[in-house]
């Protein structure tokens, strides 16, 4: 799966945890989950949750901890897949 499909992927995770999902309209890779999104951490670890269940992956703690940007979450479920 291309980084394209998993960015989209997880626009769409997202939408669910966003306080105000006008706000992914404008994401970018480099777009900040809890700065940018608004989105706490603790919906950041059912982000996290639900991207193992759509992926059908395991995220680590060591590595759900460096998730901060969209990018973040698109390279880490990328190399899962890979």
């Amino acid at each position: 799966m291309d980084e394209k499909n998993i960015f989209d992927g997880m626009i769409n995770i997202l939408k669910t945890y966003t306080k105000d999902p006008s706000l992914l309209e404008k994401a970018t890779m480099d777009t900040h989950i809890l700065n940018d999104l608004k989105v706490n951490s603790a919906r950041l670890v059912d982000v996290v949750i639900k991207c193992e269940d759509v992926y059908s992956i395991s995220i680590d703690d060591d590595e759900a901890d460096k998730i901060r940007t969209i990018g973040d979450a698109v390279r880490i479920v990328k190399q899962k897949l890979g």
